[in-house]
């Protein structure tokens, strides 16, 4: 099994079916997965199990249309806490492409951290060892990226990479809004509207009004 396929070496997170291409491009999304993509049943190990959340693949959909190469990044402490393999994942993660290809959807990469929280990597969100590696691996500015998901950790993730952050109340959205009160840049209610409010900023934002938001 290649590096692609199982998602982990020597400790370190890699991607699964990253983009050969290194093309430059600076219209890139970083989304989470569980809460954001799909439904988060905890600790997913059956590709049976991938779910899509209302108006995920629509908002998807929509910032790939408008040139946006949209890269996955999630925490997946089960592998290291044992309860789900490295091919489990491998698994969960091609249902996850396939479908959405199906649906027009192309994923440019999708990149996993394997640690538990006590083991103090360097790519557990919101530490930036993800993001940083899809940049230099996917050949793209990691100032001019956009991070969208439901959880604490991802916004954090934005902050500390000094980009734009998206919260979107579905997953664990309301509770993080609720317990984390002015930490996303947008608050928005699904990836639809996070299309919405993406492609309004990386437009002429001073011609038009923002998209309304939750």
């Amino acid at each position: 099994m290649d590096e692609a396929e199982s998602g982990v070496t020597k400790g370190k997170c890699t991607p699964q079916g990253k983009d050969v291409n290194r093309q430059a491009a600076s219209r890139v999304v970083l989304l989470d997965r569980d809460g954001t993509i799909i439904e988060d049943p905890g600790y997913l190990a059956d590709p049976d199990g991938v779910r899509f959340l209302p108006g995920a693949v629509a908002g998807l959909r929509r910032l790939g249309a408008a040139g946006f190469r949209l890269v996955v990044v999630t925490n997946q402490s089960g592998v290291g806490r044992g309860l789900v393999t490295e091919e489990q994942v491998a698994a969960v993660h091609a249902r996850l492409r396939a479908e959405l290809e199906q649906s027009g959807v192309h994923l440019a990469g999708v990149y996993y951290c394997p640690h538990r929280p006590d083991e103090g990597c360097g790519c557990r969100k919101p530490a930036t060892g993800l993001a940083t590696r899809a940049a230099a691996e996917l050949g793209f500015p990691i100032a001019d990226a956009i991070v969208v998901g439901d959880k604490a950790s991802d916004l954090q993730l934005a902050r500390a990479l000094g980009v734009l952050s998206i919260l979107v109340l579905t997953g664990e959205g309301r509770a993080t809004a609720e317990a984390h009160p002015g930490l996303a840049d947008y608050v928005v209610a699904d990836l639809v509207e996070a299309a919405g409010v993406i492609t309004w900023f990386r437009s002429e934002r001073s011609e038009e009004p923002a998209p309304p938001c939750t």
